[in-house]
């Protein structure tokens, strides 16, 4: 609620007809439907509103309310057997626009061992990004275009559609609410069952409406205080962090940090057979009987094998029949190799540990045999320059970028990037996505000497290792001046496998509709002083053909990033 009025949008959430603009009258509508009752089944206010009603009885002491009878109701806690609750970050995803900053969820822990058996509380736009452009999706999510609603399911297939198929890592991080305090929370979500609620991307998300509840759970908490004009998901665990939530964490890799790992462990002379016993399941009957291979290797084999067959599945790249055809099959031969050793994925940089969303950057700029003041801010969100400590490795979004430098007599822009977003994902023997990059805004990139507004689209393709990797990239780029079709050819080296530092070198060359070219070069350094500190050295070289100024360009930045 914001200043007495609710943040829920259904009309059907209230007893009052001015219920979302009136506390008051909405808690007299309460107290006289509970007291008046009609229906006393599922049906009942206090069936459908118990969080309303334990709140009157616990804080304001009204009793006497009429006997119901909530089997349904009852039936949902029975089946949750709520005891605690863990909030869940699936790592960005960037290839889709309502995922790109990653999300979370929260997750109902029952006294069940198995975690797999809990339920997950999810909140979500009611859209359906297979139909819609990314265009259309990005501009109805930013302007309340779509609803949201809850949803309750099994936490396995919450684990299936973004470990499984999304290609996610997972961070679970529970959190400290006693047993008490989730059955308040249990019971406000059942309250909120079937109610819709605008949907806005960078505010009323998926991450704030979790905040929502975690505030029900603990009212003395004031997790939504921390956000003003966007909430991104990786921030709401730093918030859940500073407000001394967080008791525990784990993580959950992948199918496809699980493939790269057995990429690690198989010999390259026998890597070949994961991809082969794709469409020749009974060649595993041949691996299981060779007197050449290594016995372990065969395990690996096959058990990267069956890993890649429920990647490839979970994509959509086959029908189910075929691929139980093929896992029984796969299954069958790795059980006649009796157990194994255990493959171990050593947990990645926690993402509770990188920094923040926000960056503030003063330092200095030196051009052309003249030294300036510069200072820089952006709201939103990571860049390659920052290395990949806590983030997903490649990938690149920044939104609202600006950069400016000014001395005595001038004030100019550097840069000012409306949406940069970047995946370079490595290739490897058994995946071998494709790497792509978009950006929008103004840079000094240009023939001439000013900030020209731009906009690319380029793809590439990626290697690397767990140092580095390096890429090359092919952007076509329209310019909003006089020549204004450009194709850039780029070449570059990230090395970012070091935990404080990271370098990225770029080499590109442009050839621009008017027979012009233009080579630049970009380097840069940061070390990360802590958490939330970086200092950069960035060096730029520009050619400006002489027809428009007279020397190339060449520029030294020394920058102090703090992130908040």
């Amino acid at each position: 609620m914001r200043e007495g009025e609710s943040e829920i949008d259904d009309p059907r959430f209230f007893l009052s007809k001015n219920g979302k603009y009136d506390p008051k009258a909405e808690l007299n509508a309460t107290i006289n439907a509970l007291f008046n009752e009609t229906r006393f089944d599922d049906n009942s206010t206090a069936c459908l509103f118990p969080a309303r009603k334990w709140w009157l009885e616990k804080e304001l002491q009204i009793k006497n309310f009429p006997k119901v009878t909530c089997n349904e109701f009852d039936k949902t806690v029975e089946r949750l057997s709520p005891k605690s609750a863990t909030i869940v970050f699936p790592a960005a995803h960037i290839n889709s626009p309502a995922s790109m900053f990653g999300h979370t969820f929260l997750r109902i822990n029952s006294h069940y061992k198995s975690k797999l058996l809990a339920y997950a509380v999810n909140y979500a736009a009611e859209a359906d990004e297979n139909r819609e452009n990314a265009i259309t999706f990005a501009v109805k999510g930013l302007f309340g275009g779509y609803y949201g609603k809850y949803s309750l399911l099994p936490y396995y297939e919450k684990l299936k559609e973004y470990r499984d198929r999304e290609k996610r890592d997972i961070w679970e991080y529970d959190l400290n609410l006693s047993e008490d305090e989730v059955m308040k929370m249990v019971r406000h979500i059942w309250e909120l069952n079937g109610i819709r609620s605008k949907y806005y991307f960078f505010t009323e998300n998926c991450s704030y409406n979790m905040l929502w509840l975690i505030e029900t759970a603990r009212p003395s908490v004031h997790l939504k205080e921390h956000f003003t004009y966007h909430v991104i998901p990786l921030e709401t665990i730093h918030a859940a962090k500073e407000e001394g939530l967080i008791s525990d964490e784990n993580y959950r890799p992948s199918k496809h940090t699980i493939l790269l790992r057995y990429e690690e462990l198989i010999d390259k002379k026998y890597i070949h057979y994961v991809q082969i016993l794709q469409n020749r399941p009974q060649k595993s009957e041949e691996i299981v009987s060779s007197t050449e291979i290594p016995t372990q290797q065969k395990r690996y084999i096959l058990e990267a094998a069956i890993e890649l067959l429920e990647y490839n599945y979970a994509k959509s790249e086959m029908e189910k029949s075929e691929y139980l055809d093929i896992f029984y099959k796969l299954s069958k031969s790795r059980a006649a190799l009796k157990r194994g050793d255990i493959v171990k994925i050593e947990d990645p940089q926690n993402p509770i540990l990188s920094h923040r969303a926000a960056a503030f950057r003063v330092g200095t700029l030196h051009r052309s045999g003249k030294s300036y003041a510069l200072f820089g801010f952006r709201p939103a969100y990571h860049t390659l320059e920052d290395g990949s400590f806590g983030f997903l490795r490649g990938t690149q979004i920044e939104f609202l970028n600006g950069n400016f430098f000014f001395d005595l007599n001038s004030f100019k822009v550097e840069e000012l990037t409306i949406l940069s977003i970047t995946s370079i994902s490595q290739r490897s023997d058994l995946i071998k996505p494709f790497s792509w990059r978009t950006k929008f805004g103004w840079d000094r990139n240009y023939l001439n000497d000013e900030a020209v507004f731009s906009a690319k689209v380029g793809a590439g393709l990626s290697w690397g290792n767990k140092y580095g990797y390096l890429y090359t990239m092919i952007d076509p780029i329209l310019y909003a001046t006089e020549s204004n079709l450009a194709i850039d050819f780029s070449l570059g080296i990230v090395l970012d496998g070091f935990e404080k530092s990271s370098t990225v070198l770029e080499v590109s060359q442009k050839y621009y509709d008017s027979s012009t070219s233009q080579k630049i070069l970009s380097f840069s350094y940061g070390y990360m002083l802590k958490q939330n500190a970086q200092l950069k050295l960035k060096y730029e070289y520009k050619q400006k053909p002489s027809s428009h100024i007279t020397e190339d360009e060449n520029s030294l930045k020394i920058l102090l990033t703090l992130h908040y």
